[in-house]
């Protein structure tokens, strides 16, 4: 999986791809959770999560650059972004252990979308439609302060909606 998700990032024509997907591959983006407890809580679900958001995206509209942008790094925030810790937990036979987790230790404290925006941005030109699609693809789990100007971006830029659309799916339909 690994190695498509880096080939479909390579078919993009972007100044910048090759020093992106170099971060990529120094972080923990592909050995990663997509959550500590919640879809894709388990080693390499962050990547899981984002190919499994790709393959949605695309039915939802044609496949292009900026889907493949958006559906595969809307959650580049989350790269060196858990850690695993340990917990004493009874295993079947009743006998603690120590078990592994996932923590988060969040040490660019940026908020969610816009990290992802912030953190591409330091590596390639994203379009508008890019950005929108990335920076609100949490959808109306956001603060409900926030609702209008969601509801805003989201007829400006429908693959912003699409995006949040799909990721849910990928969430909840597939657990990843």
């Amino acid at each position: 999986m690994k190695e498509e998700f880096i080939r479909l990032l390579q078919e993009i024509p972007r100044e910048g791809m090759d020093k992106l997907i170099e971060f990529l591959k120094a972080s923990d983006f592909f050995e990663a959770p997509a959550s500590t407890r919640f879809h894709g809580a388990f080693r390499g679900g962050l990547l899981a999560h984002s190919m499994k958001v790709y393959e949605i995206l695309k039915t939802k509209t044609p496949d292009s650059d900026s889907v493949r942008i958006i559906a595969l790094l809307h959650d580049i925030c989350k790269a060196n972004y858990y850690k695993t810790d340990y917990r004493n937990a009874k295993n079947e036979l009743g006998v603690w252990e120590k078990v592994p987790y996932y923590t988060v230790d969040d040490t660019i404290p940026y908020g969610h979308g816009e990290k992802s925006v912030m953190m591409l941005s330091e590596f390639i030109k994203l379009t508008n439609e890019e950005k929108y699609a990335i920076r609100w693809h949490m959808g109306f789990t956001e603060p409900k302060e926030l609702y209008g100007t969601i509801g805003l971006a989201y007829k400006k830029y429908p693959i912003a909606l699409l995006t949040h659309e799909a990721d849910l799916e990928a969430s909840y339909f597939y657990d990843i």
